[in-house]
């Protein structure tokens, strides 16, 4: 069976770092998080500032966690080689059923309600093309590793620029500077105002959600040594520098009153600035965003569960390495079959989405596990790279993700509405523990 090529270099790593990350977050999320925080200013540009530190934090992390070990399977194996096959499978089993699934048929959905603004679609034809769209990325991954990354590269770039370039519009042409430092205060104060700053961070995370999908394709990845540090460290940077001026542009086209009114800001602010009929310029882009996005999860979620069937943990034709793409066609196909099914499945698909918050109990594991990885001594003789800060840029991270999780469940329960995230989290885990016993029978050894 051929192997894996390392194919992606550091160009391809940096752009899919940031491709991972925008999707649509940056277009719909910001007004959000202003009516959280009572259209606070000072304190919304707090938390987008506070969430690009903490991907920072976590990708400085990832990237000696990657550049120690560039296996296929990334955050799998940080957490199967720290903590054993117990909670790496789980996090596998998570990953295939809800995290990258679920994040896909989001972005399908996305894709198809942002392109019914440009052409009509029935809610039988938003389906269709959801599938289609997904089936197209799958298509494009099995055909191979290269082929895929430079349809990453080429729409990255493309959403990249058009974010800059609409941003310097904004900012050129907004009329709204003088409203925004009265607006930076805030109205709340004490336990409101820190409550209020979580459920934004929860909202801002969701828009820096998807760095970590780099670490799946290290066996992949050209010199990853040095291309992991290098990658994840500059894409942090551009990625919180463009989000940041984004943020700015919106304030300063609609002013802070406007801004926190829009549940749809960059269409809002690209039709007060250029009018009515340049949002379909922001449509456009969204679809470039979201297409750019579901790419990069299906070019990299597929090595974690070739990473598990290599490990007799998950069905053994997901290990199997195409002979003529060099591509691992089964593992893709399967994930984008259930992403399929997922964007078929209405209101279980909603429910599937409140639940993603789940992965951050890994993203969290998988941080911690450079701990016991470093007491045992794995790979400092060789790698290249440290993490700076440590023990302190680890923790932080691990301590803020549990903290992530910890509201996401403390909601739940306040929440009836929410209750129903919690209970499908749990039956994940549950129905995880006796998958795994299954798959560690069926590979052991007849006596």
């Amino acid at each position: 069976m051929p192997p894996l090529l390392r194919t992606l270099r550091l160009r391809d790593l940096f752009l899919l770092f940031i491709g991972s990350v925008i999707g649509s977050g940056i277009f719909l999320t910001p007004g959000l998080i202003l009516r959280q925080l009572n259209g606070s200013v000072g304190y919304s540009l707090l938390v987008w500032i506070a969430g690009g530190t903490l991907s920072l934090l976590g990708a400085l992390t990832y990237a000696e966690l990657a550049a120690t070990n560039p296996e296929a399977g990334g955050l799998y194996c940080f957490i199967r080689d720290g903590f054993g096959r117990i909670p790496a499978f789980l996090y596998g089993w998570c990953l295939f059923l809800v995290i990258a699934s679920g994040s896909v048929a989001a972005l399908a959905r996305a894709f198809t309600e942002h392109l019914a603004e440009i052409i009509p679609l029935t809610a039988l034809g938003k389906t269709v093309l959801s599938v289609v769209m997904i089936a197209v990325v799958t298509a494009v991954n099995v055909w191979g590793t290269r082929k895929s990354s430079n349809l990453q590269n080429w729409t990255t770039l493309i959403k990249v620029a058009i974010i800059v370039i609409l941003s310097a519009i904004l900012l050129s042409l907004g009329r709204h500077y003088g409203d925004i430092p009265s607006a930076f205060g805030s109205t709340q104060h004490g336990t409101a105002l820190l409550s209020s700053f979580g459920l934004a961070m929860i909202s801002v995370l969701w828009a820096y959600e998807g760095w970590q999908f780099g670490t799946y394709s290290a066996g992949e990845v050209v010199d990853p040594q040095k291309a992991f540090p290098r990658a994840f460290l500059l894409g942090s940077l551009v990625l919180a520098g463009l989000y940041l001026i984004a943020v700015f542009a919106y304030l300063v086209a609609l002013g802070p009153a406007g801004a926190t009114a829009s549940n749809t800001i960059a269409s809002t602010s690209v039709g007060v600035v250029l009018g009515r009929r340049a949002e379909i310029i922001v449509a456009l882009t969204i679809l470039i965003s979201t297409f750019s996005a579901a790419n990069s999860v299906i070019l990299t979620a597929p090595r974690v569960f070739y990473a598990m069937a290599n490990d007799k943990l998950f069905f053994q034709k997901l290990a199997e390495v195409h002979h003529r793409f060099q591509t691992p066609a089964s593992a893709i196909v399967a994930l984008g079959v259930w992403s399929a099914v997922l964007a078929c499945a209405g209101k279980f698909a909603e429910l599937i989405g409140g639940v993603i918050f789940i992965g951050w109990i890994f993203y969290g594991l998988g941080a911690a596990a450079i701990f016991p990885l470093r007491r045992r001594g794995k790979g400092l003789a060789t790698i290249p790279y440290r993490v700076p800060g440590y023990p302190w840029t680890p923790l932080l991270f691990v301590l803020a993700a549990a903290a992530i999780v910890g509201n996401a469940i403390y909601q739940a329960v306040l929440d009836p509405s929410k209750f129903a995230n919690l209970a499908i989290a749990i039956a994940l885990f549950v129905l995880g523990l006796p998958a795994y016993y299954f798959w560690r029978k069926r590979a052991a050894p007849a006596s």
